[in-house]
């Protein structure tokens, strides 16, 4: 940080630069294809509990465990994210949608998907 204090950080997909993810496969779901994912992160506060930035990945499907919050803005794509408990929600291009942590389901990406994110990982209970 300079003497002016932090400035304002410009996340879009010109910025910094973009990193292939694996996924453990044994979270891909049966007779998925693996996706390519790829993360473009942005922004790290100095704790590391809180980052934002793009992701984008092809059609697949894998098992999420969320412990983290995470804001995600879909802009290309569609996606369909079921719970435990059968329940399941579409996301399409403009929709905004919060991944609370505690969270565990099936991600789909059902056309390949586009994502601003911003996530928040909290201090673990003692």
């Amino acid at each position: 940080m300079s003497e002016l204090g932090p400035e304002v950080i410009k996340i879009d997909e010109f910025s910094g630069h973009e990193d292939a993810l694996g996924l453990d496969p044994a979270r891909i779901a049966p007779g998925s294809p693996v996706p390519a994912q790829f993360v473009r992160n942005l922004y790290t506060d100095d704790t590391g509990r809180f980052f934002a930035g793009i992701w984008r990945s092809n059609q697949g499907a894998w098992h999420v465990s969320y412990t983290e919050n995470e804001l995600c803005v879909l802009t290309e794509g569609r996606v369909r994210i079921s719970d435990e408990h059968g329940r399941s929600w579409t996301f399409g291009p403009g929709d905004c949608f919060v991944m609370p942590a505690g969270f565990r389901g099936l991600w789909e990406v059902l056309e390949p998907a586009r994502k601003f994110y911003a996530i928040y990982e909290p201090q673990p209970a003692l």
